[in-house]
């Protein structure tokens, strides 16, 4: 049972940069992932990055639950959203916390799953989102933040202030897809 309106948001608003939030377009706004945002449209602009999967609500809220309280516990978990007039989901971006024992028992931002709606694109809706992941991955912390992309979206992360650091790869597991956890 829910106590509170702030149990239905990921993290804290005041993690968000004010000035990215100014710089959206007009009646545009950015925002901690909510619970409701799984009839706001969320899945279908992470569709338009990859395939995501025929995911019920029910699903959603537990996945949800799951992030929120380790993210509260750990902080671990950032998922915002850019919401247009009428709060549409029209963008989405997340950055994952590692602690490390490097660094003085630092930790790294891990940027992920960046998408814009194909309706909303070439407004700088992408841009604003990495600057207020950046934003929000410094002041939890973070000495830096880092993210894998595909060679075509190169250009527009370097637009944003990441430059080549290495090279990604990857193990995929069969079946991992149909994790629940």
């Amino acid at each position: 049972m829910r106590t509170s309106p702030d149990e239905d948001v990921l993290f804290s608003p005041h993690l968000i940069s004010p000035a990215v939030a100014a710089a959206l377009p007009h009646g545009y706004t950015i925002r901690p992932l909510r619970r409701s945002d799984y009839a706001g449209g969320m899945l279908d602009v992470l569709r338009v990055l990859t395939s995501v999967g025929d995911i019920s609500q029910e699903r959603w809220e537990e996945r949800f639950d799951y992030m929120r309280g380790n993210g509260l516990r750990y902080g671990e978990y950032f998922i915002l959203v850019v919401c247009a007039e009428g709060g549409k989901v029209v963008g989405t971006g997340g950055v994952v916390v590692e602690r490390k024992f490097i660094h003085n028992l630092g930790m790294v931002g891990h940027i992920e799953d960046i998408a814009v709606a194909k309706d909303q694109q070439g407004k700088k809706l992408g841009l604003h989102i990495i600057q207020a992941l950046d934003y929000l991955a410094e002041k939890v912390g973070c000495y830096k933040t880092i993210l894998d992309c595909s060679d075509i979206n190169e250009g527009f992360y370097a637009k944003c202030g990441y430059k080549r650091a290495g090279l990604e790869m990857a193990h995929y597991y069969e079946g991992a897809s149909k994790s629940t956890s």
